[in-house]
């Protein structure tokens, strides 16, 4: 089916600002029935978690939910889910719970792809104890990662790799089975940072070979907050440093204090906000998922085929770095002669928000040796018009005053 994108922007009252929102890796815009689960949640009769009373049981109905609709979405057991604050934090957390495992003379292995959130945790964890540091590259040129680094990074002391499963700034999308199956041949876990990759695929995180898999529904039309999704199993032996009384449940030990029932019920709306964007679509709700996202999908390639298109008419004043074969539709991008943050201000002028920076993406960042650069990234209610308008206000820029 083809995406409906006039009736799946009427869902979403921002759009009516007239902005053309390409700052979707940073956080896309939210869709009304997440912000009313979010109200619903908070103004119902809401307690502690509990079977004795109706708000009792509302709390613990909400948690259910929620990891029943990331499971389906994440491709595991409801049992696997982990809430936090964010994907950083996650990833804080268990890089504090991984390495209290680790020994001198172990290795880990980081990605010079890679969100800074999926490499300073890591780094400083094995500096904490001892445990030495390998890393992955890739190819400034084609954007790719380079396999052969990796397979000179492993070794029978690697204990973890850590990757992503798509670049926010390049969108590279890494051969992340091959990349899983050689971390598993020499014994380590992988940890993929999916906070990217979950806003434009659809994750099957044992078909991906991912022993840990994050990501942010914020990312993808929910609330801000992060999910860690694993095998139930595999998190029964991780020890958390944890308060006496509360549980030692997986996997509810993972999760310190209060849970926010607010936000666990905005993101499981926005769950079932993604699988019923095909209307067509009916089976389960993975399945539903699956159909959804892949007309999600159809959609964005066309329109990130468009933007390239677009650019390549600019000509070679344009320098375009995400050029990996497989990759999301977000383009990183500069103008030769101008700063990447006046291209921002300008589009800005127009209501066309594409954000100019690092992104946290500090590796990625001096490996192209960028200060800054302007990244374009679509999401599933970007329309036609809007990459036009954005095109056309890259015409427009780049006939400015050149920077000196």
């Amino acid at each position: 089916m083809s995406l409906d994108v006039t009736a799946l922007r009427a869902h979403f009252p921002s759009l009516d600002s007239g902005l053309a929102f390409f700052d979707g890796p940073g956080g896309t815009q939210t869709p009304r029935p997440v912000a009313e689960a979010i109200v619903a949640t908070m103004t119902g009769p809401l307690s502690n978690r509990g079977a004795v009373s109706v708000s009792e049981r509302n709390a613990e109905r909400v948690v259910a939910e929620f990891r029943a609709a990331f499971g389906d979405l994440l491709g595991v057991p409801a049992g696997g889910i982990v809430h936090g604050r964010s994907a950083t934090q996650l990833t804080y957390d268990f890089s504090r719970h991984l390495a209290g495992t680790w020994r001198a003379g172990d290795e880990i292995v980081v990605s010079r792809l890679d969100h800074d959130s999926n490499v300073r945790p890591w780094i400083q964890a094995a500096e904490r104890v001892g445990v030495t540091v390998r890393w992955i590259d890739f190819d400034t040129t084609t954007a790719e990662i380079d396999l052969e680094s990796y397979e000179r990074a492993l070794s029978s002391r690697t204990r973890l790799v850590a990757v992503t499963a798509a670049s926010n700034v390049l969108g590279t999308v890494p051969p992340l089975r091959r990349i899983a199956d050689l971390a598993h041949d020499a014994g380590a876990l992988l940890y993929v940072d999916g906070v990217h990759y979950a806003a434009h695929r659809l994750v099957d995180v044992p078909a991906l070979g991912a022993d840990l898999f994050v990501c942010s529904p914020y990312k993808f039309l929910g609330p801000h907050c992060g999910v860690l999704a694993a095998s139930p199993d595999l998190l029964e032996t991780i020890r958390p440093d944890k308060l006496v009384p509360s549980t030692d449940a997986v996997p509810e030990r993972f999760e310190f204090g209060t849970l926010p029932y607010e936000m666990l019920a905005g993101a499981t709306a926005a769950v079932d906000f993604l699988a019923g964007i095909d209307p067509g679509a009916g089976g389960t709700r993975r399945e539903r998922l699956a159909r959804s996202l892949a007309s999600v999908h159809e959609h964005e390639t066309a329109l990130r085929q468009r933007v390239e298109a677009g650019l390549r008419g600019l000509g070679d004043v344009v320098t375009l770095y995400s050029a990996a074969v497989d990759r999301t539709p977000t383009l990183l991008l500069n103008v030769a002669g101008r700063a990447a943050r006046d291209a921002q201000a300008f589009l800005a002028g127009r209501d066309v928000l594409a954000p100019a920076g690092s992104f946290y993406a500090y590796e990625p960042f001096v490996a192209l040796k960028l200060d800054a650069a302007l990244r374009v990234g679509l999401a599933p209610y970007n329309t036609i018009e809007e990459i036009d308008r954005l095109i056309d206000g890259l015409s427009s820029w780049t006939d400015g005053p050149v920077q000196r």
